[in-house]
């Protein structure tokens, strides 16, 4: 197990925002000024998920990385301005956050059903959670009456979103100055079961782990030979893609756990789960029990919805989802 602190007092004061403000929150926030809005959202989704079997995974990434900077506030959503660098650009979104097209068109036909009266926020939240259940996974209720922030920061998130680069004792700090913990840490690495990576996100493991000059000796012998040819080792590969869970690499399911114990988990952070005793008993449990890991995935979740979140009178109400109104 990990010795882990809250970092910072920005870390702090999300903590105590967080369990402020959920207090605020409502499972039946827009039953009467907003009756269709699941329904909308639902639909949104599902139309893009037809169009884009990719999506369901970007809007889960999507909704993840704008929780982890500053909590749940959509502000991954908003462009550069003239007063803030966003969050677009950093170092884990550049060229690789997707889905921001969606929640422009989920907001503005729920614009058109409810003017001025759905954050953003809560647009994305409904969002992930249909693309998850639309993807033959678990469902969970989602309280709302979330705000949208008035602003957004580069450095934060550049800071703050967790890197497969790391190793799992920073990615675990991390989680842990959110209010996660540990299990978090696992069961929300299961989302992997779905989505692609870009190569140079695990190239390294492929040609020079460690700088040896060698391949990562946990990687699978047959899985490196596939992965090699997707990603030959040169620099015009480094944006291609391979799937995260190459057996069943759109359904939502338990595969992506099978997987690390069969040492084909894609990316260093992910394999690094069975490195820890506390983290491969967890792993261990989710491949043998695809109900459990359902069930914590969705627990999970709903812990994460609630980080930092903005209520009552603070941010705004966005009318367009880029920019502040």
């Amino acid at each position: 197990m990990f010795s882990v602190v809250i970092r910072s007092t920005l870390d702090y004061n999300i903590c105590v925002r967080t369990i402020a403000d959920t207090l605020q929150l409502d499972y039946k926030y827009y039953d009467y000024t907003c009756p269709n809005l699941t329904k909308i959202v639902r639909y949104g989704v599902w139309s893009a998920i037809s169009n884009d079997t990719r999506m369901p995974a970007s809007l889960l990434r999507l909704h993840f990385h704008d929780c982890f900077v500053n909590g749940c506030d959509g502000s991954v959503l908003l462009d550069d301005t003239s007063t803030f660098t966003g969050e677009k650009n950093a170092s884990a979104n550049r060229n690789s956050a997707r889905g921001y097209e969606v929640i422009d068109a989920i907001k503005s036909n729920v614009e058109k059903a409810c003017p001025s009266t759905v954050s953003c926020t809560d647009i994305l939240t409904l969002a992930a959670r249909e693309a998850i259940y639309l993807t033959r996974g678990p469902y969970w209720t989602v309280s709302l009456g979330r705000r949208d922030s008035l602003t957004a920061s580069q450095s934060a998130a550049n800071d703050q979103i967790p890197s497969p680069f790391e190793p799992l004792e920073n990615i675990t700090a991390k989680f842990v100055s959110k209010g996660l913990d540990i299990k978090d840490v696992v069961v929300l690495s299961g989302a992997h079961t779905i989505g692609f990576a870009q190569c140079f996100t695990f190239k390294r493991r492929l040609f020079d782990f460690d700088g040896s000059g060698n391949p990562d000796p946990t990687l699978d012998s047959s899985l490196l030979g596939s992965l090699r040819s997707v990603c030959p080792n040169q620099d015009d590969s480094d944006s291609n893609l391979a799937p995260l869970d190459a057996v069943t690499t759109n359904k939502f399911d338990n595969l992506y756990f099978k997987n690390l114990m069969n040492n084909s988990g894609l990316l260093e952070s992910d394999q690094a789960l069975m490195n820890d005793n506390t983290t491969a008993a967890l792993v261990s449990n989710y491949s043998k029990y695809p109900y459990l890991f359902s069930r914590e995935f969705a627990a999970s979740m709903v812990k994460l919805t609630k980080i930092g979140v903005l209520t009552g009178q603070d941010g705004e109400i966005r009318k367009n989802c880029r920019v502040v109104n």
